[in-house]
């Protein structure tokens, strides 16, 4: 059984798939410090000094001035700029999926079909070749209907 389990591991498929997820991790993280240092300040800055990963919504009674208050005291929270953060994260990681998918599929395109070499007979319905004057087959001339 852990003869069978190695083989099943080291094939291409599986190694592949291993070494993709762990890019895909490390992606992952580097869009995520994208969305939350990079794009998300500036964003929030044009719209008034907003801070996205600090917008609650308290579900308590009482009223925190920032969201590590609200949760050092244990009080729910709706978190929205948290998960707006998270929807920009996810829009650039698909839209990132989305480029080399379509860079992939436009590498595996299937090769032109090769030109016709031979034509169909129109007395016998046969197969002959294009530069044919005379069907081989019902012997009848070609030249004729080319006209």
């Amino acid at each position: 059984m852990l003869k069978a389990f190695k083989e099943f591991a080291m094939k291409g498929n599986v190694l592949d798939l291993a070494v993709g997820f762990i890019i895909g991790a490390a992606f992952g993280k580097i869009v995520t410090s994208l969305v939350a240092d990079i794009i998300m300040p500036p964003i929030g800055l044009i719209l008034g000094k907003v801070d996205f990963s600090g917008l609650f919504v308290s579900l308590s009674d009482k009223s925190y001035a920032t969201l590590a208050e609200a949760k050092a005291a244990g009080a729910p929270t709706l978190n929205y700029g948290v998960f707006l953060n998270n929807v920009v994260d996810f829009l650039i990681v698909a839209f990132a999926v989305f480029l080399i998918v379509k860079m992939v599929n436009t590498w595996n395109k299937p090769a032109p079909a090769p030109a016709a070499s031979t034509k169909e007979c129109p007395y016998c319905a046969s197969s002959i070749p294009l530069k044919a004057t005379r069907c081989p087959n019902c012997t009848s001339d070609l030249r004729a209907q080319a006209i």
